[in-house]
């Protein structure tokens, strides 16, 4: 065994609620949608969105964003076994979602709800993308309490190994590669990432692109650890979806600079004022004819 290896003998269960079992899993996606909105709210005025509009969506987003990730991760599984046994798919806790579902179960969401309304679509969804990225990290603790993001078996000078009979981990007392610890890693430099890109100011709609390539960088790079099957050309279904969405925001990303040719939003305000007035001489977020 690593010599570094944690030994993790946490219940999954955190506590019950009369029959209720109330899972950490759960608890740390409420944490992570709670602090993934009030930091993503600093950022609210500077993307140019309304924050009444956002709060008006945001429970239906976040509604939909469960249920597109646990259908995904449906249909990136064993579809057999939840044809027989269709209740296991309301079952959450037991292997968890698949948040390429989620993403595209709330931009679908909000572009419905922008589009019902007559608002711009781009502020919106740049502000959902800091929101994702902002609370994954504390829906990975989750998955660290499960066990059920693991990587190999390994030998490395670092692993982790559960003690636990209620974790998700196919042997008790087995170092595996901390999967879920490499998946904080890497959403903590995303996070840093887009900061970047706001702090420097870009078009609408730029946030957006950045968030799907650097998000599908990271599940690309990641799953190459995770003990998950293989599906097709040596890769597995998160890296094919992964693949996709990388194009996919590319494509974006060239699109969005024809259509907003020459329109950006300024630097950011200093430390202090992210919520404060628009900077002077602020482009207009509407795009350039011609």
């Amino acid at each position: 065994m690593p010599f570094a290896t944690i030994d993790i003998n946490i219940d999954p269960v955190a506590f019950h609620l009369g029959g209720f079992a109330v899972r950490w899993y759960g608890i740390m996606y409420v944490v992570g949608i709670v602090i993934g909105a009030q930091l993503a709210k600093r950022f609210v005025r500077r993307l140019g969105a309304s924050e009444d509009d956002l709060w008006s969506v945001f429970p239906w987003a976040v509604v939909f964003g469960l249920i597109g990730g646990r259908l995904y991760y449906v249909v990136q599984n064993d579809q057999m076994y939840f044809l027989h046994h269709p209740l296991q798919i309301f079952a959450v806790w037991n292997g968890g979602m698949a948040f390429f579902g989620a993403i595209a179960a709330v931009a679908l969401t909000i572009a419905a709800f922008a589009w019902r309304r007559g608002l711009a679509i781009w502020p919106m969804l740049d502000v959902a993308a800091l929101f994702a990225a902002f609370g994954q990290p504390f829906g990975r603790i989750g998955n660290i309490v499960n066990g059920d993001i693991l990587g190999y078996a390994t030998h490395l000078p670092w692993g982790t190994a559960y003690l636990n009979p209620g974790s998700f981990a196919p042997e008790l007392g087995v170092a595996y590669q901390p999967a879920a610890a490499y998946e904080i890693l890497a959403n903590l430099v995303l996070i840093a990432a887009l900061v970047l890109v706001v702090r420097r100011g870009t078009m609408p709609g730029r946030v957006t692109a950045a968030y799907l390539a650097g998000y599908s960088i990271t599940q690309f790079v990641v799953f190459f650890w995770r003990a998950n099957s293989i599906t097709a050309l040596d890769l597995k279904q998160a890296q094919l979806t992964a693949v996709v969405t990388f194009a996919a925001s590319l494509a974006l990303w060239w699109w969005l600079a024809r259509r907003y040719r020459g329109v950006s939003r300024g630097p950011l305000a200093p430390a202090g004022q992210a919520d404060g007035p628009a900077p002077e001489g602020r482009v207009p977020d509407a795009p350039v004819e011609g």
